[in-house]
């Protein structure tokens, strides 16, 4: 891997948005605690009917799906050898290590005994044929997998880290308390840049092994997300209940992750005042319609199949949804045909978020709205569910704002007419 096609973002971190997204944090994590300390019940209007609401919903299965930024990466760079992509992907691996982090996380705040965990790591007790088991099993994986391969952004920095901050703030402090700073402060410092030193080229040598796992893991488990609702024939809408939900899933994963990849680089390129990647992005942006195209030639097909193609005119509550869903997805990857319209990044932005609004609905749909218990069970999340979920993105937004400010993250800016755009950007954003 070419460590030196990366860099990090030389600016403050505490800026005004740091600290609205901290705050959000805070009060996401807060209720969080309330959570835990007075039950399940005190922050959610979740029931025996709807068992699962927006955390599962949002932060399981839509926010893996949008942290699968990495994994469609990974496929276009490994599996299709477009190595010229290969800067961008230390990003889309930092939102995928985020994403699924905070969506294994958000199962712990929603499982209502989480002192029964334990389980989950015992043998004995595994449920080899449940979906549910192999979405966990997976997630928990990959996510270990995600931080293996970012980890060479924390060697690469920690090897070429002087440590002169840390030792000048150490010495400030020992000289408060009338004291010298101990030489094995020092000592352990530099022994910490010997070992990154070590393991890097080691961790290089076997991360193509990593990366096989980090293609496989995302395809088994984003297909189970769409198995665990087959059971489910009574209770989601025919719009949406088929057989073909685990295949459904799964190109729904990849068509978002290459369209959150571009809103991923279009947003952090405009926020750091960077050129945009508009040839990398016009490349990329290719891919999705035909994903998309057999992506809604199934769901159009399923539903002649089996005769629910009136529902979905109906226009009435369900239909309404899909339609919206359907539309989303369609008139996004209908801007992508174009290619005057790919070498814009207005337009690269809007086609792509209109992609992933549409995507993520869908699997609203699967997991919330199109799901009926029966008569007498209602469902709307309740505030304090709703400021956990805004206070767990709040927390993803924020640690990728933070990590590539200190560790090198972004693509690289090599040319001269790079650096110039970037330049003229800055100064346009302060006129």
């Amino acid at each position: 891997m070419g460590h030196d096609e990366y860099q990090k973002h030389d600016a403050k971190i505490l800026t005004p948005s740091f600290i609205v997204l901290l705050t959000l944090t805070l009060i996401g994590f807060s209720l969080i605690a309330v959570r835990f300390i007075k039950g399940i019940g005190a922050v959610t209007n979740m029931s025996d009917g709807y068992p699962w609401g927006i955390w599962i919903t949002y932060d399981v299965a839509t926010g893996t799906a949008i942290a699968c930024g990495g994994y469609a990466m990974a496929i276009l760079i490994y599996i299709r050898n477009r190595m010229h992509y290969h800067p961008m992907i230390r990003s889309a691996i930092l939102t995928s290590m985020f994403g699924y982090g905070l969506a294994g996380f958000s199962v712990m705040v929603d499982v209502g005994r989480p002192w029964n965990s334990y389980n989950f790591f015992i043998p004995s007790k595994w449920q080899a044929n449940s979906a549910m088991f192999e979405v966990a099993l997976c997630v928990m994986a990959y996510t270990t997998v995600l931080l293996l391969e970012f980890l060479p952004a924390v060697l690469t920095t920690l090897e070429k880290t002087e440590w002169k901050t840390l030792q000048l703030l150490l010495d400030k402090l020992y000289a408060r308390m009338g004291m010298e700073r101990p030489e094995r402060i020092g000592e352990r410092l530099d022994k910490v840049k010997e070992v990154a030193a070590w393991l890097k080229p080691r961790l290089d040598k076997v991360l193509i092994f990593i990366i096989v796992l980090g293609i496989t893991l995302p395809t088994m488990h984003q297909s189970s997300l769409g198995s665990l609702l087959l059971i489910a024939s009574t209770k989601l809408h025919p719009l949406w209940h088929t057989g073909f939900l685990p295949l459904l899933f799964l190109i729904n994963c990849m068509f978002i992750g290459y369209s959150i990849a571009i809103l991923e680089s279009v947003i952090s390129c405009y926020a750091f005042k960077r050129p945009f990647e508009t040839k990398e992005l016009s490349g990329m942006a290719r891919i999705i319609p035909w994903l998309t195209v057999i992506w809604l030639s199934v769901v159009i097909g399923d539903l002649a199949w089996r005769g629910q193609l009136g529902a979905a005119l109906s226009f009435d509550f369900y239909s309404r949804f899909f339609l919206l869903e359907f539309g989303l997805v369609a008139g996004g990857s209908l801007l992508l045909f174009s290619g005057r319209k790919r070498e814009s990044i207005r337009w690269l932005f809007l086609s792509a978020a209109l992609i992933v609004l549409g995507g993520a609905l869908y699997r609203f749909n699967v997991y919330l709205i199109g799901f009926n218990p029966g008569k007498g069970w209602h469902y709307f999340p309740s505030l304090a569910e709703l400021m956990i979920t805004v206070g767990i993105v709040a927390f993803e937004i924020l640690g990728y704002q933070v990590l590539v400010k200190i560790l090198p993250v972004l693509p690289k800016l090599h040319t001269r007419q790079q650096l110039d755009e970037a330049a003229g950007q800055a100064v346009a954003e302060k006129a």
